[in-house]
């Protein structure tokens, strides 16, 4: 059967394909954002989503990203409507409701997977799919580098007591069906400890959007820095974050406490120890880079 593979250098499209197969993703699976989000199944809307939702604090300015960027594509990823709860791989809510700003319109799955780390490899691998899949790559826990290019070409793995081995599996054209196969299969091996190993530590006060929050281990956390902001005058610098959690759950942006009075944004403080979301406190030397 022939295929015919479109590349759109506009809109960062992937590899759209002009017949119909039961492996391949409908047509309706991919956006018509010129940014690329291309796990939506309803068209990209530019009324909702983080730049628009989330005005920067008084007198405070987004901090300039070049475009097309990690952060540049963060910061325009579609939310789901004012109000949506948080919402298990199960279907059930979330315990508590009252520590998110917003629900981030990315799905979750079906299984216990897509916890925190696997939140922020999802999202950034989403990311490099939009640009090129062939960067795609992540280590599990036991320091195996898996590429997405090698698991699309046969060259799959599988773990034996907890050994992971070489395993041949079926070639494949890199759509985003099998893209989220790769990610369902890669969330069951790695983890904060890997994603830790993969990072580089960068001072909390040069933080930038895509920037992670991060302790490896068990117990550990990962937390995605969404956006940044910056007095021009103080320098100060704010930022929003996002996590998903224990058990796998849609990933929402994260409250700050009602005291601050500055609601999604949280206040970066070099001089400070630590940093304290609603879930989890990070030290300020956690801060982690791709």
């Amino acid at each position: 059967m022939l295929y015919t593979l479109l590349i759109s250098i506009r809109s960062f499209s992937l590899f759209v394909l002009l017949h119909a197969s039961s492996d391949l993703a409908p047509p309706q699976e991919i956006a018509t954002s010129p940014r690329s989000y291309l796990w939506l199944n309803h068209p990209y809307s530019s009324a909702q989503t983080l730049a628009i939702r989330f005005a920067p604090p008084p007198g405070c300015k987004r901090v300039p990203l070049t475009a097309g960027s990690f952060g540049d594509w963060l910061r325009h990823v579609p939310l789901l409507p004012v109000g949506t709860p948080v919402r298990l791989y199960n279907g059930q809510m979330k315990d508590p409701q009252n520590i998110h700003a917003a629900v981030l319109d990315l799905d979750v799955g079906t299984r216990d997977l897509q916890q925190c780390a696997d939140a922020v490899i999802r999202l950034r691998a989403e990311y490099q799919f939009s640009q090129n899949p062939n960067q795609i790559h992540f280590h599990l826990t036991s320091g195996h580098d898996i590429w997405f290019s090698d698991w699309y070409s046969g060259k799959g793995f599988q773990v034996r007591n907890e050994e992971v081995l070489p395993a041949t599996k079926a070639v494949e054209l890199p759509t985003h069906l099998v893209f989220r196969r790769y990610l369902d299969q890669l969330f069951d091996y790695a983890g904060t400890l890997s994603l830790s190993r993969e990072l580089q530590s960068v001072p909390l006060a040069q933080v930038q959007p895509g920037d992670v929050l991060l302790r490896g281990g068990s117990p550990g956390h990962a937390v995605l820095v969404l956006d940044v902001a910056e007095h021009p005058s103080t320098k100060q610098k704010f930022m929003l974050l996002a996590q998903s959690y224990m058990p796998a759950q849609q990933v929402h942006v994260l409250l700050n406490h009602p005291r601050t009075g500055l609601g999604a944004w949280y206040a970066v403080n070099p001089t400070s120890s630590e940093v304290r979301t609603p879930e989890w406190t990070f030290a300020a030397t956690e801060l982690r880079r791709f």
